[in-house]
């Protein structure tokens, strides 16, 4: 009889988690179709409940020295992992119906998947939806010609140059970073923030994942873990990255999940930052997405201003690339049509091209100099 009891209390609680899990699923449905369909929800989502969020649960978790959320992924897999063993023995070993072993195996996985779902939505899947960071502070965007983005593309090789050999560099002419990026980066979003009112809020200190070889094989420098607002990026790649992206996805933290604002957000802070290093680290950034897209547009400007690089600048893209070179195959491939999928069901039709898109940004911006 006291097995009988046990094993109906636990059907009883499997059926709870799955009515919960239900209840979570819609409930996160719920808010995502209501945040495409009234965008004035997201925009009152991410300005006042979102910087809770953050002040709270990001300044919490920020109190740990690693990502919180890498280790909370970690211990799911294995968990999932052993849930399927433990499940496959009381089948086999016929202790118990195979359809209640399922039964509950099922609830779990299922409330494990409801509540990353209603994380992640209320971690930055309303955010998609609200106004973009250029709309809010009146940057506006034109249609520019390729002699435009040249002159851009020499303004930025010419501070590139200015300032590649004010930097540290280790014995192989590589950029060292002076110090920590982390302390660098929320400094550098602070002072932005200070220019951009929409910027302000509490910033918690970025971090490097502990396997950062998860990132590398899938062509990522960062992260944004919004079941834990955690920013996070990939501590191997080549240094001059770094600090541009812990400020890129610092800058989903306040709310802003467009790839091409997230990138021009940083390179706003890296070069106005008062660190020479982060400063590198924006022209060079912007420089690279610039020129990527002078070479599309006018492949002959692009050679004219190609051979103008300082020599040391040279030096880390080579660097970069041999980093990157290392983890292509297929596992990048996958992970990139996953992002692209993942970027247009959110709203970003232009998918992994939406990085690039922060061209056009740099370019208003260039423009608006000194006006």
């Amino acid at each position: 009889m006291k097995k009988k009891r046990s094993k109906e209390k636990k059907n009883k609680t499997a059926e709870r988690c799955l009515a919960a899990a239900v209840i979570l699923l819609i409930l996160s449905g719920g808010m995502m179709i209501l945040s495409a369909w009234k965008p004035a929800f997201a925009e009152w989502y991410a300005e006042t409940v979102y910087p809770v969020l953050v002040s709270s649960v990001g300044r919490w978790m920020g109190r740990f020295p690693f990502s919180v959320s890498e280790i909370c992924i970690y211990l799911i897999i294995f968990g999932l992992g052993l849930s399927i063993i433990l499940a496959s023995v009381r089948i086999i070993r016929r202790k118990e119906k195979a359809g209640h072993v399922l039964f509950r195996w099922f609830s779990g996985v299922m409330l494990t998947v409801s509540i990353l779902a209603f994380l992640y939505t209320a971690g930055c899947g309303i955010n998609y939806r609200r106004e973009s960071f250029s709309m809010k502070e009146g940057i506006i965007t034109w249609r520019y010609t390729s002699e435009d983005l040249k002159q851009v593309c020499i303004w930025l090789t010419d501070e590139v140059n200015d300032l590649a050999s004010l930097v540290d560099r280790d014995q192989d002419q590589i950029l060292s970073l002076e110090s920590p990026e982390q302390d660098g980066a929320v400094e550098a979003m602070e002072r932005l923030s200070e220019e951009y009112p929409s910027l302000k809020g509490y910033y918690p200190r970025p971090k490097q994942l502990i396997l950062s070889e998860v990132l590398s094989y899938q062509g990522l420098t960062g992260i944004y873990l919004p079941f834990t607002i955690e920013a996070n990026y990939n501590g191997d790649m080549t240094s001059y990255n770094k600090p541009f992206t812990a400020c890129h996805e610092l800058s989903h933290l306040r709310g802003f999940m467009e790839e091409r604002e997230a990138n021009f957000i940083a390179f706003l802070a890296c070069i106005g930052s008062d660190r020479i290093d982060f400063q590198y680290s924006g022209y060079l950034s912007g420089w690279v997405y610039c020129m990527n897209a002078l070479y599309r547009a006018d492949y002959d400007s692009w050679a004219e201003v190609r051979v103008m690089l300082d020599p040391l600048a040279e030096v880390d893209l080579a660097a970069n690339n041999a980093f990157w070179d290392r983890y292509e195959g297929p596992i990048e491939r996958a992970a990139d049509r996953v992002n692209d999928t993942y970027l247009k069901a959110n709203g970003q039709a232009d998918g992994v091209q939406s990085y690039d898109r922060m061209v056009d940004l740099i370019v208003a911006y260039y423009g608006n100099r000194g006006k």
